[in-house]
């Protein structure tokens, strides 16, 4: 059971802290569902979103999709690039894909079933991610997304919420040298010899569909994730997304001194901090200083 304490709020002044000690390159993002969307936000185009049942009656414009169709993470990227936050809906929502995973349309379409396996042979190349069609329509019976609970699903700098805003997930975005961290701290505050998963899906199946899934389960898992080929674009080479229930973030936060992150005499995790800031040099990239309030 995940306990009374499932909302309670993480320091961020802590937080910051925490952040420092594992060399973040960016602040996570805090994903939640709202009615009240952010006035800062970026947001994919508007589309129409068929229904399945439109479909089934063959009353679905496709055209439509077409024309303002992009992945979740082309809205997620800017956001992160411009530190602010990203906002879907059922008008906004970038893919079929991302929407069905974000809980704005069930059940998924077959168009998208066949989209990521065999297509429509001698017509339509579809990915080749799954075998059949009838392998996809398993997959997504199987995540069975939960439907979403207001109308915005936002991602969102973590010192960006208000007192009165908890996310229900915290997303990171880092290279293995600092996902490395992440990994076994989830395992150290947890006590749970598989506390991390990486089961397969799109970007944003692993970044909310499946985060959620295990929390409806009353599962406290991580999940890591991005392997979609299709996804990478919209990722820093060698990057991968780490997606946590925010209880799980609170414990990291509040027991990291605890773990080996906070053993002074082992160099272990100042090693492969050091790694870590060779690969960001090489890119070029700046080394976010989290400097840290008295």
């Amino acid at each position: 059971m995940l306990g009374d304490n499932y909302m309670e709020k993480a320091d961020f002044k802590q937080a910051r802290r925490f952040f420092s000690i594992l060399s973040l390159s960016e602040e996570p993002l805090g994903i939640y569902y709202t009615d009240n969307k952010p006035s800062l936000c970026i947001t994919p185009k508007r589309a129409c979103l068929p229904t399945y049942e439109e479909e089934q009656r063959r009353e679905a414009n496709f055209d439509d999709i077409s024309s303002g169709n992009s992945c979740v993470f082309q809205s997620i990227l800017r956001a992160r690039r411009n530190r602010t936050a990203a906002c879907f809906d059922r008008e906004h929502f970038g893919c079929p894909g991302g929407a069905f995973a974000f809980g704005f349309n069930k059940p998924q379409l077959d168009l998208i079933a066949h989209y990521i396996s065999t297509g429509f042979p001698g017509y339509w190349e579809g990915e080749h991610y799954l075998e059949s069609p009838e392998l996809a329509r398993a997959f997504f019976n199987h995540v069975d997304p939960r439907l979403a609970p207001a109308k915005y699903l936002v991602f969102k700098p973590l010192s960006q919420f208000s007192s009165e805003e908890v996310p229900e997930l915290v997303v990171f975005f880092e290279r293995p040298e600092i996902i490395s961290g992440l990994h076994q701290l989830a395992t150290f505050v947890t006590n749970d010899l598989e506390a991390v998963r990486s089961p397969m899906g799109a970007g944003c199946f692993n970044v909310v569909a499946w985060p959620l899934k295990y929390l409806g389960q009353e599962e406290l898992k991580a999940v890591l994730g991005s392997w979609d080929p299709s996804c990478r674009k919209y990722f820093r080479v060698d990057e991968i997304s780490f997606a946590v229930p925010y209880r799980m973030f609170t414990m990291m936060v509040n027991r990291w001194h605890e773990s080996f992150l906070g053993n002074k005499n082992d160099s272990t995790w100042e090693m492969v901090k050091k790694r870590a800031r060779l690969s960001r040099e090489k890119w070029g990239e700046k080394i976010c200083d989290w400097k840290i309030d008295s």
